[in-house]
């Protein structure tokens, strides 16, 4: 029998390696909500960035973008955006953090200990 997670108000079942919602989705339907725009800005550098990002520059994560050390604001650094990317998916698709005061914000650090980069991702509505 497959084991049961427990997620709010609903019920998931595990099918080998799959989350299955309980109830099945209608033939046509998309069990995602429509995608919105975040924005992902830069408001501290301690140290020095081996990326070169600077306080101020902006990515809008909701578009193609650069990944990449090219130091001249173009590109985001991998590990910015890995670090960020469990944060964008939740705004991106209308979840939020509770232990954030504006529902459309998360804040994200960068993995270097040595030179912490905060970012501040930022769900627009339209």
């Amino acid at each position: 029998m497959p084991a049961c997670v427990f997620s709010g108000k609903r019920v998931f079942r595990l099918k080998g390696d799959y989350l299955m919602n309980s109830k099945p989705l209608k033939k046509g339907t998309n069990a995602m909500a429509e995608p919105m725009k975040v924005v992902m800005k830069i408001v501290s550098v301690k140290g020095t960035c081996a990326a070169g990002h600077k306080v101020g520059e902006e990515f809008d994560l909701s578009k193609d973008f650069t990944l990449g050390f090219s130091g001249n604001g173009k590109a985001l650094c991998p590990s910015a955006f890995y670090a960020a990317f469990p944060s964008w998916r939740v705004l991106r698709f209308g979840g939020e953090f509770p232990w954030e005061e504006d529902k459309d914000t998360a804040h994200v650090a960068c993995p270097d200990p040595l030179n912490p980069v905060m970012m501040e991702l930022r769900r627009i509505r339209d």
